[in-house]
């Protein structure tokens, strides 16, 4: 049905053979072919004996046309562009690189995958149903005859997650097979699903709302929404639009009536999720100073993997900014043929060219989020290859490489993301401050000397007596000297000049609000707990990076919410690594259009105002509230097991991640053998003394008496973006991306601590 008058999914079914590379000499001949599904792309060696291989349309994040890729960027003096796409997957799946016979076969799989693509997002929500059941069919009809016997049926239980015992099965198989055929057809089939997943816990609420028990009339909706959900703004015309969304029955409709199908079908949208949908877009004010923003921003950006012998890609810069990242990192060295090259110094990790992550970062800044990039230089070259690097920013970015302060006057402040739309900004060392280039005091002298006490001392001095792998000691001590910069890549900073940071009173007296200072975890760490206020105070006027320690040679991440509580804004963190750290950086950064930039709370803008993170009761306008969640259900929970008769045994914990009086953690029971629809009715209550720094994590985890818990879903968003009432949580994997349709089903409630 998809396809119908599409010429591209036509010649997709019929199939196409296509290289599939690997390196340059890895490129070899696969068939690929779309599935009749509409959904699903097989592709196999042409040896007879090898097995096949699929993947399913969802699991495609994006089409990258031409040489967009370093696989095919190192093959593209063999294969021409018009020929070569890359296929890019959600979470940390390895991009699948291919090359077409012909541009025209290149071009029918580019423009077909994305009408593919297209069709999935403007799918409604019975849609997206509908094709799961129909996912689930096929897998488990094993032997293909298009029906299911009742053995199949219960196989199928077992991959679903649900543990029923056979005579509860076979009870629900009889309802459902009306044809009394002893098999189950596609409408049988899709029958006896909506019989297994009857959402009892949702019933109860719709009968409570509803006068006849039938149907909630425009009126039970209205009272729905005010008491429960807690809307304010033009209820009336809500229920109205709602009816109009969900609603599946037109009989219903003409009434101004939702019934239950109607009412899970609006609980389990955007609109009955936790996350605010009026905080989706941006819906901040862009116009402050930039340190008045937290900023998405990455560590190591090159690599993939970890810091001593990972792969360097220039793909670490483009997944950092397609997922909103501002500020990515650039570590610089010394290359052959007076090309610099980037990579973790003094290590193992493979090297890449300076040059090439430039072009990548021109061609990906401002895919997701038109607001300013800012390109952390860390500078191991010498001034020639300096001058190189100068030449190539210039050269490959042009106008968007900001080059001077935007009206061409001396500036007073910092400029705003919006005056900074579209352009990238480069964080590095300077000679001399902004000021001089307004009244002519710059040295004509080509370099600056310059103490580099910055970040070469990656590995913090109070750590040196921890072991330390002998190739991190000759990095740490290796250069205390003078560094001597270029007067060319001096120029090319403006806004971000990265300076030694000697002590708050220093910063107070003496410093720019140009001026940078970076720190390492534990140093801030450090200052934060000896000194909140001042450190507050100091990022209300200037912007702070804060980096994982040297020690963190698996790439893995502090918990970013420490820095945020103190107001640094370029938390970096390692992109490649997922967990908690990662989690609470995608859940700040889901608001606001994830465009990357989320204004701080003003009592952490305002300089007179004194916050101090420690005593968050002392501050102006303190008000501490109650967060009451009760954890009701939860649906078609995924398999964490890869064993096949394992049944998870889940249970809810709610983390609250904030100022160090709100750090608490409270789970619920755990239900045995059942992830397909656990029920708890579990209440978990919070008091959070700064609910504007406040962020909710929920982790749902298969309990083990003997080992640690499996780790099963999460999902993290800012306690200002949640919604009240009865809500779904839709659960994300460990890398972030989304696992439907397993949810939980919670009520919230978050009132004034009297």
């Amino acid at each position: 049905s998809c396809i119908r008058g599409d010429d591209n999914l036509q010649s997709m079914l019929v199939g196409t053979v296509m290289r599939k590379i690997k390196s340059r000499t890895w490129k070899k001949q696969r068939y690929f072919k779309l599935q009749d599904d509409c959904m699903t792309i097989w592709y196999k060696s042409k040896k007879a004996g090898k097995p096949h291989s699929t993947f399913s349309v969802t699991d495609v994040e994006a089409i990258r046309e031409g040489h967009q890729s370093e696989v095919l960027l190192s093959i593209a003096d063999e294969f021409p562009a018009d020929r070569c796409f890359t296929l890019v997957f959600r979470g940390r799946r390895a991009n699948l690189d291919l090359v077409a016979e012909s541009a025209d076969e290149a071009q029918s799989w580019i423009r077909g995958m994305r009408k593919l693509i297209e069709n999935l997002e403007n799918m409604g929500e019975r849609e997206k149903l509908d094709q799961w059941i129909g996912d689930w069919f096929r897998k488990a009809d094993k032997n293909n005859d298009g029906r299911m016997n009742f053995k199949e049926v219960q196989d199928l239980l077992k991959m679903m997650n649900v543990d029923m015992n056979e005579h509860h099965a076979l009870r629900l198989f009889t309802m459902a097979d009306k044809s009394q055929s002893g098999t189950l057809e596609d409408d049988e089939f899709v029958l006896f699903y909506k019989m297994l997943t009857q959402r009892d816990d949702v019933l109860r609420v719709f009968q409570e709302y509803s006068v006849d028990g039938q149907k909630l009339s425009q009126s039970d909706l209205e009272d729905f929404l005010r008491e429960e959900q807690l809307e304010g703004d033009d209820i009336q015309q809500h229920a109205k639009e709602l009816i109009e969304r969900y609603e599946p029955s037109d009989a219903a409709k003409l009434l101004n009536a939702m019934t239950f199908d109607g009412f899970l079908m609006y609980l389990g949208s955007a609109e009955g999720s936790i996350f605010n949908p009026q905080r989706r877009g941006i819906f901040q004010d862009m116009s402050q100073p930039l340190c008045h923003y937290f900023i998405s921003s990455s560590h190591n950006t090159y690599l993939m993997e970890d810091q001593l012998r990972g792969h360097s890609s220039v793909e670490g810069y483009i997944r950092a900014l397609c997922r909103g990242c501002r500020c990515v990192e650039v570590d610089c060295w010394d290359g052959a043929n007076g090309e610099p090259i980037v990579y973790h110094g003094h290590t193992f990790t493979s090297k890449i060219l300076f040059k090439d992550v430039v072009n990548a970062v021109g061609n990906y800044a401002f895919k997701v989020s038109e607001y300013p990039v800012i390109l952390s230089i860390e500078n191991h070259c010498s001034v020639e290859q300096q001058r190189v690097m100068a030449q190539h920013l210039n050269h490959i970015l042009g106008d968007k490489l900001l080059k001077s302060t935007l009206d061409g006057k001396a500036p007073i402040g910092l400029p705003s993301p919006e005056d900074l739309k579209g352009k990238i900004l480069l964080k590095a060392k300077k000679i001399g401050g902004l000021e001089e280039s307004f009244n002519g005091m710059v040295e004509d002298s080509l370099t600056g000397e310059f103490s580099d006490e910055d970040e070469v001392t990656e590995i913090d001095e109070d750590n040196l007596h921890r072991e330390i792998p002998s190739y991190c000691l000759s990095h740490n001590i290796l250069d205390k000297s003078k560094q001597r910069l270029s007067k060319e890549l001096s120029d090319c900073v403006v806004y971000c000049k990265s300076v030694h940071f000697s002590s708050f009173k220093h910063s107070r007296i003496h410093s720019k609000f140009y001026e940078v200072a970076s720190f390492t975890e534990s140093k801030a760490r450090k200052h934060l707990r000896e000194a909140g206020a001042e450190f507050v105070h100091h990022n209300s006027r200037q912007l702070t990076r804060v980096y994982p320690s040297g020690f963190r040679t698996d790439s893995s991440n502090f918990n970013p919410q420490e820095m945020w509580n103190a107001g640094c804004q370029i938390v970096a963190l390692n992109y490649q690594t997922a967990g908690e750290g990662m989690d609470l950086n995608d859940g700040l950064f889901s608001q606001n259009g994830n465009c990357g930039y989320v204004l701080k709370p003003s009592f952490m803008k305002e300089a007179e105002k004194r916050f101090d993170p420690e005593t968050p009761q002392k501050r102006d306008g303190y008000q501490p509230v109650v967060l009451t969640i009760q954890v009701i259900s939860g649906q078609q929970l995924p398999k964490v097991n890869i064993k096949e008769d394992s049944i998870v045994d889940p249970l809810v914990r709610v983390e609250i991640h904030g100022v160090p009086m709100d750090q608490a953690k409270q789970e619920t029971r755990y239900i045995e053998n059942n992830g397909f629809n656990p029920v708890w009715y579990d209440t978990l209550r919070f008091t959070i003394h700064t609910p504007e720094l406040a962020m909710v994590r929920f982790v749902v985890e298969d309990y083990d008496k003997t080992s640690k818990n499996d780790f099963v879903g999460q999902y993290t968003l800012s306690l200002s973006c949640m919604q009240q009432g009865y809500r779904h949580i839709h659960l994300l994997s460990k890398d972030g991306t989304s696992i439907p349709p397993s949810s939980l089903f919670v009520h919230i409630r978050i009132t004034d601590l009297e």
